[in-house]
């Protein structure tokens, strides 16, 4: 008998691509970034909790998007967001960006091409791919997803990144866009993510979804998205785990 793929509850149909959330969800932001800051401070004689400053550099990721996403202003890509928020990182800290070397900074700012996948992200995502169509649904751009995957060993099939849907979650057309590259039904495709909050859009959306437990990557004093808070399709500890599920 062939494969039956997993047919999913919330949309009736048969899912076909197994699509993922990437940064704290297929990999590590925080301590990878951390890594590099502590680095780059030692490097350059500056005075960083890497730490710290690696969480105050992702804290200005959402208001960085909401301004394109309310049309504020027009698309850019992560990449030029993450540099702009680096140097408003680093004045918060009282270091002025322009009294450091611009190329370092840039290949700072490359740190988020270069995120170590968490130990179970590769094995799931192998098995996941004997399957399933498996990609990331990230608003990283697409060349930050091919270097992280580079990087990290991830075995995606089709990285679609938010540069070519020109949008980012949570808004709908982040999701449909990229069911649309792959020529799916939005309910052919399962977001699995975890962040119940991305899970929550890309149902609205139509898409399948499965939440997959991250618990340090906050850090070890996390308290959001320690639990599904929805009737996500399926729940699953780790990717390994939600490929059992997935019959894969």
């Amino acid at each position: 008998m062939g494969f039956e793929p997993y047919r999913s509850p919330s949309t009736g149909r048969p899912v076909r691509a197994v699509l993922f959330d990437t940064f704290g969800t297929v990999v590590d932001w925080r301590t990878g970034v951390a890594r590099e800051v502590a680095a780059f401070a030692t490097a350059h004689g500056v005075a960083l909790d890497a730490y710290a400053f690696a969480d105050r550099w992702r804290a200005l990721y959402q208001p960085a998007m909401d301004a394109i996403r309310s049309g504020q202003r027009s698309f850019a890509k992560l990449d030029t967001l993450h540099r702009e928020n680096l140097d408003q990182a680093l004045r918060q800290d009282g270091i002025d960006p322009d009294q450091l070397p611009a190329e370092r900074l840039e290949e700072l700012n490359k740190s988020w091409h270069r995120l170590p996948p968490w130990p179970d992200s590769v094995e799931g995502l192998a098995r996941i791919h004997r399957h399933y169509v498996v990609g990331p649904l990230s608003n990283g751009n697409t060349s930050l997803l091919l270097d992280m995957a580079s990087n990290a060993g991830l075995p995606w099939d089709v990285i679609i990144g938010s540069d070519m849907t020109r949008t980012y979650k949570p808004l709908p057309e982040a999701y449909l866009r990229t069911a649309e590259f792959l020529d799916l039904h939005p309910g052919e495709v399962m977001l699995a993510a975890a962040h119940n909050n991305d899970l929550h859009a890309a149902r609205t959306a139509g898409l399948a979804t499965a939440f997959i437990a991250r618990p340090t990557e906050h850090g070890p004093g996390q308290t959001a998205d320690l639990a599904p808070e929805g009737d996500w399709d399926l729940v699953a500890p780790s990717i390994p785990d939600l490929a059992d599920r997935l019959g894969a």
